[in-house]
């Protein structure tokens, strides 16, 4: 119920569409909140009182709590202090940036690598300084909700293709006009896990001098030798997709977030990308912090070998269970339960048995699909996805069942 009176000095209609939106997304089982944890991130974490074993974090290589990092961020702030005080391009820039930059152009095998300060800031500014009226944009229809809304905002014509359907991006590309076409799509697709069809986008891509851009948000570190992501993955060379976005935060377990190409396009998107010409550089001692974390997803195979363990025990497991899960060979497992209500009522049934699994809902994902977004990282072990998929045994007579007759 609303209050009798204005609040905070808002207007009463302010105050009413506010309230009106808050109840709706309420009663439609869509109301988002935050849950405040209490330790390191980490498989086990402490979550308003309680430990939990964590199963819907994205450091999937288990480095946001790394002793190594740690040490690096603590140097890093004892050297050069705990803010860059302004954008790169006014005093901000430090040699850490500078040498961070410089050694994952290294690691990808690319000319030259521009940071941003997170990856909703990179997609909109990389896409709003590459693309404006004249332009056209295609996107794969799964793609994040920062590339969504920055071919949006940036005044070109914009339109979404078949998810994963390289044919259906040929028949839109083939019947444009635009001045210059720039073609986007996640590496890994956050909510589906599946890993998208580089060789054919670029099949398709290259005839048409389109520009492809690839999101490699959730790939970089995990797949690809040495973690190089999507372009390794399929064994292509080093500049076979002219530009890449990086985040730092999910398997590198640090904050930022990057643009790698060639030296002409990231020169350029200095220029063009307002996201990264307005905004304050990344704290120095965080760039240390990434270097050290760069250094172990290049060496740490084993972390990458753990995840391809966990993720065929724990796949096997749920497809024994009879629970729809998604097609996926990434960290990412979603299990696909139907409706926001149903989603809920097993992430709160996890809960309650000491599990932290994420009900992902709309409008996140499509009407009628939504699911619990299961993620492995190298800091789990066998031992904890064996009590995992006891608990969803347990549970999976109540779900299972109801989650098939609703799709029928």
């Amino acid at each position: 119920m609303l209050p009798a009176g204005p609040v905070g000095g808002l207007p009463g209609d302010w105050q009413a569409w506010l309230g009106q939106v808050l109840s709706e997304r309420a009663e439609a089982s869509l109301l988002r909140r935050c849950r405040t944890m209490d330790s390191a991130q980490g498989a086990r974490v402490q979550v308003e009182g309680r430990w939990l074993l964590n199963f819907c974090s994205n450091d999937y290589l288990g480095l946001a709590a790394e002793p190594t990092l740690r040490e690096a961020l603590i140097a890093g702030v004892r050297e050069s202090g705990v803010g860059a005080g302004a954008a790169g391009l006014v005093c901000g820039h430090h040699r850490e940036h500078e040498a961070l930059a410089e050694e994952l152009a290294d690691w990808l095998g690319v000319e030259s690598v521009l940071l941003f300060g997170n990856g909703y800031l990179a997609n909109v500014g990389i896409l709003q300084g590459l693309a404006s009226a004249g332009d056209a944009v295609f996107q794969d229809r799964l793609n994040h909700a920062s590339l969504l809304d920055g071919g949006l905002a940036s005044g070109a014509r914009h339109q979404r293709y078949a998810h994963g359907d390289a044919a259906d991006l040929a028949r839109r590309l083939a019947a444009g006009e635009a001045r210059r076409n720039l073609v986007i799509s996640d590496g890994v697709f956050s909510m589906d896990g599946d890993i998208a069809p580089l060789p054919a986008l670029l099949t398709v891509t290259q005839p048409q001098q389109a520009l492809l851009m690839l999101d490699e948000a959730h790939a970089f570190g995990v797949i690809g030798e040495q973690g190089r992501g999507t372009v390794s993955h399929f064994g292509l060379a080093a500049d076979a997709v002219p530009l890449r976005m990086g985040t730092l935060g999910k398997a590198f377990g640090v904050y930022g977030a990057f643009a790698a190409g060639p030296r002409v396009l990231i020169d350029a998107l200095q220029q063009l990308a307002r996201t990264a010409i307005y905004t304050t550089a990344l704290p120095p001692a965080l760039a240390a912090a990434t270097r050290a974390a760069l250094v172990r997803v290049r060496e740490d195979d084993w972390r990458r070998q753990r995840l391809q363990v966990l993720i065929a025990r724990l796949r096997a497991g749920l497809l024994s269970q009879g629970w729809d899960l998604m097609d996926s060979s990434t960290p990412i497992q979603p299990i696909r339960v139907g409706s926001a209500e149903r989603a809920l009522a097993l992430s709160a049934a996890l809960a309650e048995r000491g599990f932290w699994v994420g009900a992902i809902r709309p409008p996140t994902v499509p009407a009628g699909s939504a699911r619990l977004r299961l993620t492995l990282t190298a800091a789990h072990d066998e031992a904890m996805v064996d009590d995992l998929l006891a608990v969803l045994a347990e549970l999976a007579p109540a779900f299972v069942n109801t989650a098939e007759e609703e799709s029928a």
